[in-house]
């Protein structure tokens, strides 16, 4: 039988009632479910309102739209709402108050690490681990009103569809065994280059951060009056260095806030050398996205988000590109251990009163995240990575042709280009610790490293301690 993912309908399964899924061996994970299952389970025929909060705009909203109507053809009965509510952090801000009210808020949401960490300072996150595979309910059986019988959990199949590392981005929240969310759409750091500029000077991307100091200098000689490099996150920038050297930064337990170490010092004191010889910008210092400075070629590399691969193609001059932008991972400091930060949104169920709600949120959030032809046109409209590994989005015909294109297609593929080096380093990723106070240890240790290029006095050691403790201070007093 043909299966549809998000709705996968395991005919020839054994039922399992909520009884027998309890005292099954395998069935269960052996713990207290966190849901209540009301009595009956989901009910396929009493009508049920949910909505989802997302940032999406006009041509992913209609994509939302579709599977929506998609959706409601299995389940008649649930009507499913979506609006957006601006950019992540209004989100995050509409969200925070609205949970605040009586069996307020939406029912599903956008979300990063750090905002479901806020929200769940208030309990108002529904744990998933009951719906997924080991879980309470993973196994439960629906019948649809046209008769057809489904399974109301994520079986194992549906499970591993999915990157690891996104997949496991849902525990990362202190004790690494309750799961919060899933992810939706992804992206990460690549580092654009303009090759044209490096063919014709017989330059190599660099690899290390070793390597980056090397090309820097050199391109500093072919021309003193351009930077080397854009970097558009300071933030990440900082994160992704204590990664890369296995050093600490934040933890969700005990002392949150564990940065101010001789080795992170080492690397931002050495970071701000080069900023002082010109070699870098970043969009702070900038006062916008390097990538504008990278297509009016007065910089040659620039680090940022693998889903702004569009905004990286200088205009075309006459019908012709003035050079051909390349895409490759950002520098290491340990190849043989590659990070490189995993971004992007996921979504997480709130809780509310009717269990209905949120069984009908759940079976819409899986209809989502497993569903590959819904996948592979929301990356390839919005340049962000899917979550589903490529052996599935290759079942799609033309997401197959999309990735395949993008090898030879030049400028005007860079978005599936940057799909395919996110897709090869996929086992580098990494995430930071969320907790309440893991939004603002970003905005401080971003706000830091602006602070240390932009200073020139001679007391670089004591400024950088000084700014250290400051970023600490400063997010332990907001707490």
């Amino acid at each position: 039988m043909k299966k549809r993912f998000g709705a996968v309908v395991m005919a020839g399964m054994m039922a399992c009632t909520v009884a027998t899924c309890l005292s099954m061996t395998g069935c269960g994970s052996g713990k207290k479910p966190t849901f209540e299952m009301p009595e009956g389970g989901f009910d396929t025929t009493t009508p049920v309102e949910i909505t989802m909060f997302h940032t999406m705009g006009a041509t992913l909203t209609n994509r939302l739209k579709a599977q929506i109507e998609a959706f409601q053809q299995i389940y008649p009965n649930i009507t499913v709402k979506q609006e957006n509510v601006g950019n992540y952090d209004s989100t995050y801000d509409t969200v925070s108050t609205e949970i605040l009210l009586d069996d307020g808020g939406p029912n599903i949401t956008y979300c990063y690490g750090d905002h479901v960490a806020f929200y769940n300072v208030g309990n108002a996150v529904q744990p998933l681990n009951d719906f997924i595979p080991g879980g309470a309910y993973a196994d439960y059986k629906l019948t649809l009103q046209d008769g057809t019988e489904t399974t109301l959990g994520m079986t194992e199949e549906e499970k591993n569809m999915f990157i690891e590392s996104y997949w496991n981005e849902g525990y990362q929240f202190g004790d690494g065994e309750t799961m919060y969310m899933l992810p939706f759409s992804k992206s990460t750091e690549v580092m654009y280059y303009n090759k044209t500029f490096f063919t014709e000077h017989e330059l190599e991307p660099p690899t290390t951060w070793d390597e980056m100091e090397d090309v820097c200098e050199e391109i500093k000689k072919i021309n003193s009056n351009a930077f080397a490099f854009g970097y558009d996150s300071e933030s990440n920038w900082f994160i992704t260095m204590c990664e890369q050297g296995n050093t600490p930064y934040t933890s969700a337990e005990g002392e949150n806030y564990l940065w101010d170490t001789p080795e992170n010092r080492a690397f931002v004191k050495r970071f701000k050398e080069w900023y002082d010889l010109g070699y870098f910008t970043t969009q702070q210092l900038n006062g916008n996205y390097t990538s504008g400075i990278f297509q009016e070629q007065k910089c040659y590399m620039c680090i940022g988000s693998s889903a702004g691969a569009q905004y990286q193609a200088p205009a075309k001059v006459d019908g012709v590109y003035p050079f051909e932008v390349g895409i490759v991972p950002i520098p290491q400091l340990k190849p043989e251990r590659p990070k490189v930060i995993s971004q992007g949104p996921s979504v997480c169920i709130l809780k509310h009163k009717d269990p209905q709600e949120v069984l009908a949120s759940w079976l819409f959030v899986k209809f989502l995240t497993t569903n590959i032809d819904f996948q592979a046109a929301f990356s390839n409209d919005s340049g962000y990575m899917p979550v589903l590994k490529m052996d599935y989005m290759q079942q799609n015909a033309i997401y197959k042709k999309y990735l395949e294109d993008a090898e030879t297609g030049g400028n005007d593929y860079l978005t599936g280009l940057s799909v395919k080096v996110c897709s090869d380093q996929a086992s580098a990723y990494y995430t930071s610790p969320a907790f309440a106070g893991s939004a603002m240890a970003r905005q401080q240790v971003g706000g830091m490293m602006t602070k240390i290029f932009g200073y020139s006095g001679s007391n670089i050691d004591g400024t950088i301690a000084s700014a250290f403790q400051e970023a600490i201070n400063m997010c332990k007093y907001s707490n």
